[in-house]
């Protein structure tokens, strides 16, 4: 399935679309694509898990096909469904007609007509360019169930569907599946696949993440926002911001047109990396002025 001949192709592939990963997640990556082995990434919300699944359907140039998992998703859901609103006008319209023989109708009521197809089936089906990525993200909100379902949907690349039968994966799809790891997956599904877990980045690596998806961010800027950021990342906070809050508030900095970082702006702009009211409450005042005197310090040459 690879046409990367390299650990080095693949990092420069993902970092051709504006993904910056380390030497482990590349090599992780290159060896799913050349084992075709699905990949199991796990971590804290906001490290990149879900990118990385989208870099790698832009730098193949195949189609990126998304299940998002949620609490009580089932294998219909995930996989199928009849368009019942298509199959009543039919019926209607064959009682008008008069003379069908119900078990004709019936066979002629489940066909590929009358399929409404899901991410599963879809990534089952050839597609232009080869295989698609299919992206299965934040599996840890299904149940036992759905995951007994989709081992063996993965073991085989394949799927049942009653009236119609087998359909299986003429050329297996590149699976990506995230969890953050809100419950624990079974390990009969990690044994599935190649597993890695994507932590936070050290500060170099969060500075060229930075710099490839906000490059008009000044360099003095984004070394202030990298060092804050990381600073906040060791306090206790409900939720820590991931690297797509750093993004995103580079970007609302930019738009303030702010050059260099303040208590009063960080207090402006706290909604843009923090989401809960008490950890925005907790950055009030002397806190944010704290954490910034670290972060500077921070960046200082020893």
């Amino acid at each position: 399935m690879s046409t990367f001949t390299s650990i080095d192709d693949v990092q420069a592939m993902l970092a051709a679309q504006g993904y910056v990963c380390d030497r482990a997640l590349g090599t992780v990556v290159y060896l799913a694509l050349r084992l075709g082995r699905p990949l199991f990434l796990e971590g804290e919300a906001g490290t990149g898990k879900t990118e990385i699944a989208k870099a790698l359907a832009a730098g193949l140039g195949r189609r990126l096909i998304r299940l998002q998992c949620y609490e009580g998703l089932d294998a219909s859901s995930a996989v199928y469904e009849w368009n019942f609103a298509e199959q009543m006008i039919a019926i209607r319209a064959a009682e008008a007609a008069g003379g069908v023989d119900r078990a004709t109708l019936t066979h002629e009521l489940f066909t590929e007509e009358f399929l409404i197809e899901r991410p599963l089936l879809e990534a089952m089906r050839t597609q232009e360019g080869g295989p698609p990525v299919l992206l299965i993200d934040e599996l840890d909100r299904t149940d036992e169930p759905f995951e007994a379902f989709l081992l063996e949907a993965l073991s085989d690349f394949q799927v049942t569907i009653p009236e119609l039968g087998t359909i299986s994966a003429p050329e297996p799809p590149i699976v990506v599946l995230t969890s953050n790891r809100t419950r624990e997956v079974h390990d009969a599904l990690k044994r599935r696949c190649l597993y890695h877990w994507v932590d936070y980045p050290d500060f170099s690596r969060e500075i060229e993440i930075l710099q490839a998806r906000a490059p008009e961010a000044a360099e003095a800027l984004s070394r202030e926002v990298v060092a804050f950021v990381q600073k906040l990342r060791t306090e206790d906070l409900f939720k820590k911001p991931g690297v797509a809050e750093t993004i995103d508030w580079a970007k609302c900095l930019l738009a303030l047109d702010v050059i260099s970082l303040s208590p009063e702006v960080i207090a402006d702009t706290l909604g843009a990396i923090l989401k809960y009211q008490d950890d925005i409450v907790k950055l009030q005042g002397s806190e944010a002025k704290r954490l910034l005197e670290e972060a500077r310090a921070s960046l200082e040459p020893a």
